[in-house]
């Protein structure tokens, strides 16, 4: 039996495993998403109950299995990748966001009977989203419950939660000290009308606190929960990761440590007096169900949220040294890929390793920001994709490949999307290869005016595009962690309406794309951050500052289709690119840099 088959003989034989669990509870359906219960995107194994269960291992995508059908919605990043993961398991795929595909809601509403019972795990459902589910299925006579937990059961060899020792992030790096943050904090909470933040998304408290850990693969972060408030900060961590150097640094900060499982047991006792500020899209269910009564709530967003995006100049500083770094390695690998594809030893996968190989050279390199995605020619379309050892290609000199990497550096974090033409690009080619620079390049010039939000820019990316009647589904651009997760929010750039404003000290990803299915992708990839130009009649004005520093291809490029302008934002990028790495390569290296970065 093939590998393939092999698994999705697996996938049934699991599918079957959870609807006897089903069956046994009486539970007409479970839903099983991708997250944690800390609401994390990319989560540790112990965890990735949703990619157990149906072997589809995107970052985004919610499992739906009923006594006779199985389903997985996703969005468009993913449609051709849960396409290829689900042959064969019986699992169908729902494409979110076209007119015909049905919420998870509407579909089970249509297809369950009278008095179904649909479940879900509320450790790893956020507050709101289960209380958004509650009400459109009890509305209809559906009963809904949250304390399903089959795979505690089912899943016999399930990874243990990760026991790694957290580390202390120095101010040195973050800009501010524990104690200063935590003023700030409570100064806000106190605005906000509570004293107490109950915290659980893994990166505010990373923050917050100055920590950082190893837990989940690519973000530094530590598997915990913090308390904030004026009488008593407690960090809830499993004592397998309290070092004798971090418990020095909690009694320092005045941190009290308790363990991870006690969180609910601590919530439920809260008395009278404490009204604490919590985040339903961020705390899980079973957390938010347990805050006592005594206790006041508020529900809004945490304050940390805007604090964490709007970067420190010492941030600042740390992650225009770690593009710098970045560029370096990146001018390297490059290099070498041009030298060593016609030996026809290049995959897609070897591409990945190599990247590490080069960054990895850099002072206070740490890991990868990502899983790098390498796509050649129609694997470039699959916007998430990651080659694996059955659709590994080897790569030639006929065709575009797309290759979006990040690092994570001790001083920043740093995320870059560059496709190159490898052999003669045919006219059409150049031509989505250009509309795609020149939504990017236009939404990098622009200008705007104080209480601009990213929804109000978006359009910037996707005009040259959508003159011809071309698009692409994802957002245009996504916030940065420093040396903390690659996706972070509260601000974005994208067609969705986001109430979030850009401020300066907000670094923020510039993407826009095109893929064509079975054909190529095409994806142009900067992190900027916002900066503050002028102060006028009209009030404060803002522009984007270009932080990444790797050339785009010039070979892909149409300059008849650039207008002035775009070429002398392209030619002063370019400029900036080499005057800023030059210094740090060898003369053969900035030959070859020279080249890729001459006037047009």
């Amino acid at each position: 039996m093939s590998e393939k088959k092999n698994m999705s003989a697996k996938i049934k034989e699991r599918i079957a495993a959870l609807r006897a669990q089903m069956a046994e509870k009486g539970i007409s359906a479970f839903i099983i998403p991708a997250t944690d219960p800390h609401m994390s995107e990319y989560v540790a194994d112990h965890w990735k109950c949703r990619e157990w269960i149906s072997g589809f291992d995107g970052s985004a995508g919610t499992v739906v299995v009923t006594d006779t059908d199985a389903g997985l919605w996703t969005d468009s990043r993913y449609f051709l990748q849960g396409a290829l993961q689900l042959e064969g398991t019986g699992i169908r795929l729902f494409k979110e966001g076209l007119p015909e595909t049905p919420s998870i809601p509407e579909f089970l509403i249509d297809t369950l009977p009278a008095a179904a019972t649909v479940a879900i795990d509320g450790n790893v459902f956020s507050a709101s989203a289960a209380a958004d589910l509650r009400s459109r299925f009890e509305s209809r006579g559906i009963a809904f419950a949250t304390d399903f937990f089959p795979f505690d059961t089912i899943w016999t060899d399930r990874p243990a939660r990760p026991e790694h020792p957290v580390f202390i992030y120095p101010s040195e790096y973050s800009g501010e000290e524990t104690l200063a943050k935590r003023a700030r904090i409570l100064k806000a909470l106190e605005q906000e009308g509570a004293n107490a933040l109950m915290l659980s998304a893994l990166d505010d408290i990373a923050w917050a606190l100055n920590i950082r850990g190893t837990d989940v693969e690519c973000n530094p972060v530590g598997i915990c929960y913090a308390f904030i408030s004026e009488k008593e900060n407690i960090l809830f961590i499993d004592k397998e990761k309290l070092t004798s150097e971090l418990r020095e640094y909690c009694d320092h900060n005045q941190i009290i440590t308790a363990s991870y499982d006690k969180v609910s047991d601590f919530l439920k006792q809260l008395p009278d007096g404490y009204t604490v500020l919590v985040d339903p899209a961020k705390l899980n269910e079973y957390l938010f169900a347990s805050l006592s009564a005594e206790c006041g709530k508020k529900c809004t967003t945490s304050p940390i949220a805007i604090m964490k995006a709007v970067k420190n100049e010492t941030e600042i500083k740390g992650i225009k040294n770690a593009m710098v770094k970045d560029g370096i390695a990146l001018t390297r690998f490059f290099r070498w890929l041009e030298e060593s594809i016609p030996t026809g030893q290049v995959t897609e996968m070897g591409i990945a390793e190599k990247l590490i190989e080069f960054r990895d050279e850099q002072p206070a390199y740490v890991g990868e920001s990502f899983g790098t995605i390498a796509g050649f020619k129609g694997h470039g379309a699959i916007v998430h994709y990651h080659a694996t050892p059955e659709t590994d290609s080897t790569i030639t000199n006929d065709g575009f490949l797309l290759i979006d990497s990040g690092a994570q550096y001790f001083d920043g974090t740093t995320d870059i999307t560059r496709t190159v033409i490898l052999g003669e690009p045919t006219a059409e080619q150049k031509r989505d290869f250009t509309l795609v620079l020149k939504g990017h390049i236009n939404l990098s010039r622009q200008k705007f005016p104080q209480g601009t939000r990213g929804d109000q820019l978006d359009v910037l990316a996707r005009q040259a595009l959508w003159n011809l009647n071309l698009n692409y589904l994802h957002g245009t651009g996504h916030g940065i962690g420093h040396f903390l997760n690659v996706h972070e929010g509260p601000q974005s750039i994208r067609m969705n309406h986001n109430p979030v404003t850009l401020v300066p000290g907000m670094i923020t990803s510039n993407e826009p794309g095109l893929y064509l299915t079975d054909k190529y992708g095409i994806r142009h990839e900067n992190l900027i951050l916002t900066v503050a130009d002028t102060t006028g009649e009209f009030g404060p004005f803002y522009k984007f500052e270009t932080l990444t520093l790797f050339p785009f291809d010039l070979n892909g490029i149409d300059a008849s289709l650039l207008s002035a302008e775009e070429k002398e934002w392209l030619n002063s990028y370019h400029r900036k690119v080499y005057e800023s790495l030059a210094p740090h390569l060898s003369a053969d290296e900035q030959n070859w840099l020279a080249e890729k970065t001459k006037t047009i």
